[in-house]
């Protein structure tokens, strides 16, 4: 199973009776597996599962691209949408911070050049409708002619915020979220960093805060790997990972990184607020490029 394609909560360190309950649930979840794991006391485990199962069905609704009925379908469909729904909202204006942050490496317009590689279809067309400052996203949304966005490199991360969000409201801790971007509330959990071709490269140990990695060859495009620059910048890196204060800003930086030079990704991570950046280079040697 892929590493984005599951979800496990493990409040592993619960202090409570062998009585309690344990509520567990599976249903899938932006395009994959979903498994929830919770521990603790049965009212409180049953009422977070309902919670949880609102949460990722909010953020499924509003930006999944295997839903035609999604909202960011919709707009892709029709290149406008007047009402967007709040965890749309969210993730455009995650988007837009993401790609300021990264000197516009972060663009959600590559997707019509997605689909163009990945149905064997000339690009040229596709590149010509790249460019998020031609996309209206504040109030009403409106894209240029041509356009359609993803926001797979940031969605899981933020479903996972969510999720967090909603343990801690609740009084759980520790616990770990993993939708393939790690929440982490309280610890310690050992996390790996895995790199497609090398396995798994090294461990970190968490006690707050997200991890979350990206690897351009994990899937194939034709003869490219699925992380695409904009202006048809080639990755730099086999697989990057990022530690940062929450999973959102992780998972967009680690999507970005994967395009950038060292010391560009220093200077960004650092203006950022990441705690830090590991990398496996196309040769499989593994660094640490950044530790605040």
């Amino acid at each position: 199973m892929n590493r984005r394609r599951f979800l496990t909560i493990t409040a592993a360190a619960w202090a409570a009776p062998a009585s309690a309950g344990v509520t567990t649930w599976q249903s899938t979840a932006l395009g994959g597996t979903l498994l929830l794991d919770l521990r603790g006391p049965r009212a409180l485990s049953a009422d977070l599962a309902t919670g949880i199962a609102a949460t990722i069905e909010e953020v499924e609704a509003a930006a999944s691209l295997f839903r035609p009925e999604s909202a960011l379908s919709q707009l892709n469909a029709t290149g406008r949408l007047d009402d967007p729904p709040r965890a749309l909202r969210d993730l455009l204006a995650l988007a837009d911070d993401m790609h300021r942050l990264t000197g516009g490496l972060f663009d959600p317009t590559v997707q019509p050049l997605w689909q163009a590689l990945a149905m064997g279809r000339d690009p040229a067309s596709a590149r010509a409708a790249i460019g998020w400052d031609r996309v209206q996203w504040q109030g009403a949304l409106r894209l240029d002619t041509g356009q359609a966005l993803t926001l797979n490199g940031l969605a899981q991360g933020y479903a996972a915020d969510r999720v967090a969000a909603l343990l801690r409201q609740a009084g759980y801790g520790p616990a770990l979220i993993d939708m393939g971007e790690f929440a982490v509330l309280g610890g310690p959990f050992r996390l790996g960093v895995e790199d497609p071709e090398g396995g798994l490269m090294a461990t970190r140990t968490l006690t707050g805060g997200a991890m979350a990695t990206s690897s351009p060859g994990a899937m194939r495009l034709g003869m490219s790997g699925h992380i695409l620059g904009p202006q048809g910048q080639p990755p730099r890196w086999s697989t990057v990972s990022v530690e940062a204060p929450w999973a959102g800003l992780a998972d967009g930086l680690s999507t970005a990184f994967c395009l950038m030079e060292a010391d560009a990704i220093g200077a960004v991570a650092a203006r950022a607020g990441a705690t830090r950046v590991m990398a496996v280079d196309a040769g499989g040697d593994f660094s640490t490029l950044f530790v605040s």
